[in-house]
């Protein structure tokens, strides 16, 4: 007996489900790893918003308020992609407010706070100190530090994709592999800009 065109769709239907429940099985799985690093870049991009919140009344120099601009709009977007993947995993999401953003820290329950420093961080100290500086001063001072910054993401990034299994779901690795690629390009442009400066007369915290 021929099999009517509502059961052919109903078999079609049934292996499409079967190939889908398949694919989704053998899916790269996320670890232990890719949710430390979202939980930290977290807390690392929250630094970089209380530094660039110190601009508007620290310089008048249109290219670093420019600057201070990408950083916000790139890193609030990433911080909300960041806060959902880990919301949709159901793992624990970090509180940071601009005080623990200062003193690189994450609020994360059962975690000492020195499990919780982050490469390229300033303390709270560090931070004080560029919010006493104005004008060129804290221009030079404000790249030397956020040039830091950067270069301590991605020293978590190549931590992640140094741990065996880590990075393997699509969207942690396309989410890092985008970071390594933006903060290399803003240590350029921000290099080039403090060079373009002249000689620092602003202490480095380094």
């Amino acid at each position: 007996m021929k099999k009517s065109f509502r059961d052919r769709q109903f078999v079609v239907a049934l292996a499409l489900m079967a190939a889908a429940s398949a694919s989704a099985q053998n899916a790269p799985r996320y670890t232990a790893a890719d949710v430390r690093f979202m939980q930290g870049m977290i807390g690392h991009h929250a630094q970089a918003l209380a530094m660039t919140a110190l601009i508007p009344d620290r310089t008048t120099r249109q290219d670093i308020r420019l600057l201070g601009q990408r950083i916000q709009v790139s890193q609030k977007d990433e911080i909300a992609m960041m806060k959902q993947w880990l919301k949709d995993r159901h793992q624990q999401v970090p509180t940071s407010d601009a005080q623990q953003a200062a003193a690189g820290h994450m609020d994360m329950p059962g975690m000492a706070m020195s499990d919780t420093l982050m490469p390229g961080m300033l303390t709270a100290e560090q931070l004080a100190v560029l919010a006493k500086t104005n004008g060129d001063e804290f221009a030079k001072l404000f790249l030397t530090d956020m040039i830091h910054h950067h270069e301590g993401a991605l020293v978590m990034v190549a931590r992640l994709l140094g741990t065996t299994g880590s990075a393997q779901e699509a969207e942690v690795f396309r989410f890092a592999s985008e970071v390594d690629s933006d903060q290399r390009a803003e240590i350029a442009r921000m290099s080039a800009l403090l060079a373009s400066l002249g000689p620092t007369g602003a202490k480095s915290h380094r």
